[in-house]
């Protein structure tokens, strides 16, 4: 990486979000951009969760990208091996990894209000962007328990996610700490090699059987023959899910027979009763994310497995103390224990407008205008944001719903940028102009989310999951269906921001009332106005100028749900989702 380069935009991170970002950057024209990446290859969580049994939950033709259809699936639910060639291979199809600095951690980025652009210091050096698309994803910096003793465990310890592979666990006493979708996987999966198991489980979750089963190779051939028949099949997994939102959103109480279902399951593979209890939970199903496994519950009956119901509270020496007192000797401890969600560490290392982190700014917690900007961080925006995760459904919906909003964002400058550029110039002097949420378009829209959100199982449910917060609010689920955030972003708004243009001036930099004319060679930096006060850039020109595009109807802070689309987001229409 060059020193100093500079960039019209930097992504950070490759997994699905970053990926996405570089395909519809290049669709829309701009090619002057990279990909920041820490890891030395693309992949996201597909590519540092290894672990024996990781697979994904979702049905494969509905977890791709919708313009990037892939008919030779081997399995109705993919393994984490094929979901990772599969972003490979978009690498590929697309043309993006000139644009992708492997080793490029980011270590800090500051917004720069004299040069409007950011300022970002990575593991290969710095850089600077006029904008900033965050994509590192909530499940990539994995979380482990901080447990008096574990650091003087004589044993093997690692997390889901940093999978040692060079560790052979044939034989050995293992602890699995843990029970969510990565341990529900890992179990089965390594339960007739070890010796002997032993599962700690604060909360056992609700698990349905996984329906999984080979892709035959008749469906592949006509997949391939026929493309309509792709998108067929992802639009009715779509369609399905679309239709079970209102029980998780609206109407909690009509999960019951999904509940009852689940007990079924367990009562067919567990006919102990005594572990049947300790596997019952005892809060609404879909509260905690409903996890899909046809081996965790056979694998749990085995006579080398022990279930202690509570979670690891001490560890002395080779011993582990579970909260209950029960107490185990093992050889290797394995740590299913998540991520950091709701406090990603990426948000210690960006520095906005006011010069204090996202962290700090999100100290009450996380919140950005639909999902993607967060007041006070100009021309900074996140992928898989504040509210935008999902329950029932897959998360590249929501992604590609949120490159669309991108994608405006982009343009949107564009033009901003083109105003008071003399003609034959315009689009060329990138980085004159900035967009800001606006504190109080933040607020709106956080507090119509968060009010939809009362009546959700997530928060009526009767559980603690990783959807909430420190303080119990839910900052992680979108409380609605894909069509709905589809509509929300589907166009940038600009009445919810805060227009920011650098000038051109005789006197040289000046904070006043300049009018933003080329005049002279020097350059200074002009807010428009302060908070309330700043004014749209004369906004009706503006949208005059995008070719009067219809605007997005403003729905934050609105009585009534936002309005769902006339798009079928899961039928893999290119021209819709891209």
């Amino acid at each position: 990486m060059a020193e100093h380069e500079h960039v019209r935009v930097a992504v950070i991170g490759s997994g699905f979000g970053g990926l996405g970002a570089a395909v519809r950057l290049r669709r829309e024209g701009i090619t002057d951009f990279v990909v920041l990446e820490r890891a030395d290859s693309v992949g996201g969580t597909w590519r540092d969760n290894s672990y024996p049994g990781c697979a994904c939950d979702v049905p494969s033709h509905l977890y791709s990208f919708s313009f990037a259809p892939n008919p030779d699936w081997p399995r109705t639910f993919s393994g984490q091996e094929h979901i990772r060639a599969y972003l490979e291979h978009v690498t590929d199809v697309f043309g993006l990894r000139p644009h992708i600095r492997f080793g490029a951690e980011v270590k800090l980025m500051s917004w720069d209000a004299e040069r409007m652009r950011w300022n970002i210091e990575t593991a290969r050096g710095p850089l600077s962007a006029d904008v900033v698309v965050s994509a590192t994803g909530p499940l990539s910096d994995p979380k482990i328990p901080e447990i008096p003793g574990l650091e003087s465990f004589p044993g093997k310890v690692f997390h889901s996610a940093r999978w040692d592979h060079d560790y052979d666990l044939s034989g050995k006493r293992v602890a699995m700490v843990g029970t969510g979708a990565s341990a529900i996987q890992i179990v089965p999966a390594i339960q007739p090699r070890v010796g002997r198991l032993t599962l700690f489980q604060r909360t056992p979750p609700w698990v349905m059987p996984r329906m999984d089963r080979e892709v035959s190779g008749i469906e592949r051939r006509l997949h391939r023959a026929l493309p309509l028949t792709t998108q067929l099949r992802r639009g009715v997994l779509w369609g399905i899910r679309e239709l079970q939102v209102q029980a998780f959103t609206k109407h909690p109480d009509e999960l019951g027979l999904i509940e009852r279902l689940a007990r079924r399951n367990m009562a067919r593979a567990v006919k102990d009763p005594a572990l049947r209890a300790k596997l019952t939970p005892d809060y609404r199903i879909g509260c905690k994310r409903i996890l899909l496994s046809s081996t965790y519950y056979p694998a749990l009956a085995r006579s080398n497995v022990d279930v202690v119901a509570a979670g690891l509270s001490e560890i002395r020496g080779s011993t582990v103390v579970a909260a209950d007192g029960t107490e185990t000797e093992v050889d290797a401890i394995i740590f299913g224990t998540g991520f950091h969600v709701t406090d990603m560490p990426i948000a210690e290392r960006v520095v906005g407008a006011e010069g204090i982190t996202l962290a700090e700014a999100w100290k009450g917690g996380m919140r950005a205008l639909r999902g993607a900007s967060a007041a006070g961080f100009p021309n900074w925006m996140t992928i898989i944001g504040p509210n935008t995760g999902l329950g029932n459904s897959s998360m590249i919906l929501m992604i590609e719903s949120a490159l669309n909003y991108m994608a405006d964002y982009l343009r949107q400058l564009a033009v901003l940028d083109g105003l008071g550029v003399p003609p034959g110039r315009q689009g060329t002097g990138g980085g004159r102009t900035a967009l800001d949420a606006r504190p109080a378009a933040v607020e709106a829209w956080n507090d119509r989310v968060q009010e939809r959100m009362k009546r959700t199982v997530w928060n009526t449910g009767g559980c603690t999951s990783w959807y909430l917060d420190a303080s119990g609010r839910n900052t992680t689920i979108w409380p609605g269906t894909t069509t709905e955030f589809r509509r929300a972003t589907r166009r940038v708004d600009l009445a919810e921001y805060q227009v920011l243009r650098k000038t051109v001036t005789k006197a040289g930099t000046k904070a006043g009332a300049e009018t933003g004319a080329e005049t002279g060679a020097e350059t200074g930096t002009k807010t428009e106005g302060k908070a309330e006060e700043r004014d749209v850039v004369k906004k009706d020109a503006v949208k005059k100028d995008v070719g009067k595009k219809d605007a997005v109807k403003k729905d934050v802070g609105k009585k009534g749900t936002v309005k769902a689309g006339s798009e079928t987001a899961g039928t893999g229409n290119s021209e819709a989702a891209v």
